[in-house]
């Protein structure tokens, strides 16, 4: 039976984890490798990490750290940065990484998806699609970007969820550039729109500060991946670095109170 999922998500820049606001300005939070050790010790449901250098810079995954990642996690990983062919997806697949995210490359390369699924399965396919509002007086709606946000398409996340859906993705990722680090709660209307749009798995990132922002996604969406960053290696109202994790008992009450009502 599916069951809503909580997902830490860790930013790599520059080898260590970072968090950043709004895709700028990041913020040196620790050693990756730690904070999978720590992640595991709380039982997280599954880990996402995203390396934001790879595809800026045009380099290939960092298949060593990949290793080390997946060799040290105890719980299902997914892995995003630099990939750009089904080979590469194959290799991050056989060091024991049990999903692989792509998102500019989606774009250039749209047949990529089909390849990355023939190559290890649609399970584990995952497409992410960082969505930013509309800029300007009379612009409504939301764009797909990539590259840190740095390039926008013209996109509709709607249409190309449905598209990367066909195509063969196992799963969706929504990454709210306006609630980047914001700690102000999801974007429910965008998640909402995508999700009703797709039958795969769908999977929430952007604006988590609180457990209420985890259980609203879940009251509202129902069975969904409730991700975040900030809230997971912040405490406090002055941003104390700590990593944190709902408790087992915890997160069942949240998804249980959540389904419920």
């Amino acid at each position: 039976m599916l069951r809503p999922r909580i997902i830490p998500c860790l930013l790599i820049h520059q080898g260590g984890l970072v968090k950043t606001q709004l895709f700028k300005d990041p913020k040196y939070v620790g050693d990756p490798i730690n904070a999978v050790k720590i992640f595991n010790e709380k039982e997280a449901d599954e880990l996402m990490v995203l390396d934001i250098d790879a595809t800026v810079r045009g380099v290939e995954p960092n298949f060593d750290l990949i290793a080390k990642l997946a060799a040290e996690c105890r719980m299902p990983l997914c892995y995003g940065g630099g990939v750009t062919t089904a080979a590469q997806a194959a290799r991050i697949i056989a060091l024991g990484v049990e999903k692989v995210a792509v998102s500019a490359a989606a774009i250039t390369h749209p047949a990529l998806i089909t390849e990355m699924a023939r190559a290890v399965g649609s399970q584990s396919v995952v497409a992410v699609m960082d969505v930013r509002k509309k800029s300007g007086l009379f612009s409504k709606g939301y764009q797909v970007c990539t590259h840190n946000a740095q390039k926008v398409h013209k996109l509709d996340p709607v249409e190309f969820s449905r598209q990367l859906q066909d195509a063969g993705a196992g799963e969706i990722v929504i990454n709210s550039v306006d609630r980047d680090g914001t700690m102000q709660g999801y974007d429910i209307e965008l998640a909402a729109s995508v999700k009703a749009a797709v039958t795969v798995p769908v999977t929430v990132l952007g604006g988590a500060g609180a457990q209420e922002h985890l259980e609203d996604l879940i009251k509202r969406l129902g069975v969904v991946g409730a991700a975040a960053g900030s809230l997971f290696v912040f405490k406090g109202k002055y941003r104390a670095v700590l990593i944190n994790y709902p408790t087992p008992a915890q997160k069942t009450q949240l998804c249980y109170s959540a389904l419920q009502n």
